[in-house]
């Protein structure tokens, strides 16, 4: 993020203006929590970053989903729950803002719920009593759903963790890019030319669709490891 503020022309920052605060703490951590070995491989998302930025709230609410149906499939299960709960949350948000039936859920998130029945049932269960407002949402829940996917990530019995989470960054770059700019899904490739290509497959569908098969998240139908 720094290396952003220096070529979009800002002061030295690691919150840069020219990208939004919510993918801006989004790369910070994936900086953070990479090893060095593989910390530059990340150089490469820096020019793709800038200027995505907008006070848009679905920008919030796709991050946070972005994050939390990547993790969700992989995570503990003492983490489940919370992420379960996040991707509900982000659900209803996207739902209240375009104007969609309540409990609209993309076939992605069916897809991520689907593998952690246990959790999901219990996350529906608490969502119902729960009604999350816009500002809570912006300040909360979402900060939350990204945090708590990372450290979920990082911690799960997964072959390659630092792959996982520049393919996250990477695709939720792409989903912020087609909400900025309006950049198609079939563009998204153009948008991140360092996408990997498990990245770029499950960035196909505007980030709605069900992932490819990855080390990290077995085919639909398939039954994800436990830990």
């Amino acid at each position: 993020m720094e290396l952003a503020s220096y070529l979009a022309g800002e002061r030295w920052s690691d919150h840069p203006a020219c990208t939004h605060p919510l993918l801006a703490a989004l790369a910070r951590l994936v900086n953070d929590n990479t090893d060095d070995d593989n910390r530059g491989k990340l150089i490469g998302l820096v020019p793709s970053i800038i200027g995505l930025a907008g006070d848009d709230l679905r920008i919030d609410a796709r991050i946070a989903l972005r994050c939390a149906t990547t993790a969700l499939p992989v995570a503990a299960a003492e983490r489940q729950l919370a992420l379960a709960v996040s991707v509900l949350a982000a659900e209803e948000m996207l739902c209240r803002l375009d104007g969609a039936p309540a409990g609209r859920l993309s076939e992605r998130s069916r897809w991520a719920m689907e593998q952690v029945p246990l959790a999901a049932e219990q996350a529906r269960r608490f969502s119902k009593a729960a009604r999350i407002t816009e500002k809570g949402f912006r300040r909360y829940a979402a900060p939350n759903a990204v945090q708590l996917s990372v450290v979920g990530i990082v911690q799960a019995c997964i072959p390659d963790p630092d792959a996982l989470l520049r393919e996250l960054l990477t695709a939720a770059i792409a989903d912020c890019a087609e909400l900025v700019h309006g950049v198609r899904p079939g563009d998204r490739a153009a948008a991140t030319p360092d996408a990997t290509p498990d990245a770029a497959a499950g960035t196909a569908e505007q980030g709605q669709g069900v992932p490819e098969p990855s080390p990290w998240h077995p085919a639909p139908g398939s039954s994800p490891a436990r830990t």
